[in-house]
């Protein structure tokens, strides 16, 4: 979707359109609500000011939509593609990593009582790993700030990605 296309979509298909970028009822009305938008960078600028602050309730709600690492998500819907792409510095061939980050990723879920988030767009494998041996040190509370942020920088790449397309 272009963004003359998202400017000029219905209130309602332009909110179906953000839901994959970030499954957040606020803000997907938000931005949808603040078109028209000039530029891409102009949308950004309000995604990132909508998302500040998300409240535990989203933060979850949001975490449901999204696969563990290391995990393909299925489906061929925007978001799984949009996953998938996310996860392509892990590749689910290799045997250690996959035992490592499934062995983390229990053991985050034991933690935290949730999936572990990261942005892996960009991000190799080891990369991964190494973030989430040292977030799984993290209070509850510091946990949540950092999720919210990875929440945000997957929001915005996503929603930057589907207005190049």
């Amino acid at each position: 979707m272009r963004l003359d296309e998202f400017n000029e979509a219905g209130r309602e298909a332009a909110i179906a359109s953000l839901r994959p970028c970030l499954d957040i009822t606020r803000w997907c009305e938000e931005l949808a609500d603040g078109r028209p938008y000039d530029s891409v960078d102009d949308v950004v600028a309000r995604a990132e000011a909508a998302a500040a602050p998300f409240t535990a309730d989203e933060i979850e709600a949001a975490l449901a939509r999204h696969p563990r690492i290391g995990e393909r998500a299925g489906g061929e819907h925007a978001e799984a593609t949009m996953s998938r792409a996310e996860q392509a510095g892990v590749d689910p061939r290799d045997a250690a990593t996959a035992v490592a980050l499934a062995d983390g990723n229990h053991a985050y879920e034991q933690r935290f009582g949730r999936v572990f988030l990261i942005r892996a767009a960009g991000r190799s494998a080891a990369d991964i790993l190494d973030a989430l041996t040292t977030r799984l040190g993290n209070t509850p509370a510091e946990e949540q700030q950092v999720v919210a942020e990875q929440l945000r920088e997957i929001a915005v790449l996503r929603l930057k990605g589907m207005l190049a397309a």
